[in-house]
């Protein structure tokens, strides 16, 4: 009987497959709670801020798209970030706890001095210094971009160095699943603490969050990481250097294609972020309703590339073909969009929103595998793979959001002034030439993927066992 409950849980429970007999479930749901304050930080930076800032404090937009931005000039320190906690030295031998509680530190402090950088901003001051406002705002976002940068990669470290080698793609993405949960859950609840907007109100709210945050990763470090103490000679002996753990993991030419790779496919699928609702509520009259259901479709579309390439890897298939293929559904889905307007037609350009993200997940998926198989040796550690790996795909996103607004402006401008003719004086050409930035990005992925799917062979990215939809199948 007790075996038969096991196996229901093992086939009912969605994340009952990425427990082991060293990381038990209770603590790998305990440990995900740093997702959830990374995921709340996130939308707090993302989302509540910036419309705040806009509508509230009447900070122009191109100050507020400075803003946002900042964190992510952090981004491409996640490998260092990482390296660094792979080889952190301590007398009671902690790697990642030291980089976690310092990430929710910097996370807490940025959060908490927030509002106060944001009402200067806006104006309201009682003695006028130049660009106080600007300077304040500025290091509030920078402190806590590095606090979640710093937070997460170390996090994921650990996650990841408590798995086993057949449970560690699982805990990662059930990690990557408490992310979106977290970021979910506190924008309905920061949503409707801000509905009755005031400025205690906005001091309230962000430094509560930066105080759940902190209560939240303390929770989760909770006796995670095992005391080993290191004697005196391991704790001075010399650090390897970044450089030297950098050409380790790059040995071959393999990493640095790949994580190129992921930098351009990412920057491909992720142009149109801001673009497909205003493409078709400006373009093809869609409703505010209607473009809504856009992420539903493209979450759908998503769903169905993750489970597509389960079953593949299940088969034995190689990784970058898949990942291969993802980018050809991406560039069949931009030109269904693209052609959308000409034919004025709604249900092509909802099928595209589809396609994009069954292209964009089949990509994420292939790579993610690929990456988590090639540090398995030598100086490289998984903080500094899993660091290069976000550090690629956060600020690729974050680079082609702010080209995709701005060309889509420029172009669509220019357009109206009659600077391509009479016939391209159209508000869609802005759109359409964004588009087709972004079909030209994933040709060059695809060059760029060529050689790897040359020179890699299927076994060594096989993921043996039944053809089933899992965590594994997440990316993160």
């Amino acid at each position: 009987m007790k075996n038969r409950l096991k196996e229901l849980s093992l086939s009912w429970l969605p994340f009952a497959d990425a427990a082991s007999e060293d990381l038990p479930l209770s603590q790998i749901l305990r440990l995900s709670l740093f997702q959830v304050s990374v995921g709340m930080a996130s939308v707090m930076l993302l989302g509540t801020l910036n419309r705040v800032m806009i509508v509230e404090l009447s900070v122009p937009a191109m100050i507020v798209a400075v803003m946002i931005a900042l964190p992510v000039l952090i981004a491409p320190f996640r490998a260092l970030l990482g390296f660094r906690s792979d080889t952190y030295r301590s007398a009671i031998g902690w790697k990642r706890v030291p980089y976690i509680w310092f990430g929710s530190l910097w996370q807490f402090g940025g959060l908490a001095i927030m509002p106060f950088a944001l009402l200067v901003l806006g104006g309201d001051v009682v003695h006028e210094l130049p660009f106080a406002g600007e300077v304040l705002a500025g290091l509030a976002f920078l402190m806590t971009g590095l606090g979640l940068h710093m937070t997460q990669t170390a996090g994921l470290a650990l996650a990841s160095d408590r798995a086993t080698d057949e449970t560690r793609p699982r805990v990662v993405a059930l990690l990557y699943v408490m992310f979106l949960v977290g970021m979910g859950l506190s924008a309905v609840i920061i949503g409707w603490l801000l509905s009755d907007y005031s400025d205690l109100q906005l001091i309230r709210v962000v430094q509560g969050t930066a105080v759940v945050g902190v209560l939240l990763n303390l929770i989760a470090l909770w006796k995670q990481e095992q005391v080993r103490p290191m004697s005196r000679k391991e704790r001075e002996a010399p650090r390897p250097r970044f450089a030297d753990a950098w050409a380790d993991f790059a040995r071959g030419g393999r990493a640095g294609r790949l994580l190129a790779c992921v930098f351009v496919g990412t920057m491909a699928f992720s142009m149109q972020d801001v673009l497909l609702e205003p493409y078709g509520g400006e373009i093809l009259g869609l409703s505010v309703s209607a473009t809504t259901l856009l992420t539903a479709m493209w979450a759908g579309g998503a769903l169905l590339g993750f489970a597509y390439a389960g079953r593949q890897m299940g088969r034995g298939s190689n990784a970058y073909r898949l990942a291969g293929l993802g980018v050809l559904a991406g560039v069949w889905a931009f030109s269904m969009v693209i052609f959308a307007a000409p034919m004025n037609s709604a249900p092509l350009f909802f099928a595209g929103a589809g396609l994009i993200g069954f292209g964009a997940g089949l990509f994420a998926v292939s790579t993610l595998m690929a990456a988590m198989t090639m540090p398995a040796e030598g100086l490289a550690g998984r903080g500094l793979a899993l660091g290069a790996w976000g550090a690629a795909q956060a600020t690729a996103a974050g680079v082609a959001i702010a080209l995709g607004g701005t060309l889509r402006d420029w172009i669509g401008a220019l357009a109206m002034q009659g600077a391509f003719g009479e016939g391209m004086m159209s508000p869609s050409v802005g759109y359409s030439f964004v588009y087709h930035t972004e079909i030209a990005l994933l040709f060059v992925t695809l060059a760029i993927l060529g050689p790897l799917v040359r020179t890699s062979g299927a076994a060594s990215l096989q993921q043996p066992g039944p053809a089933r939809l899992g965590l594994a199948d997440f990316p993160t």
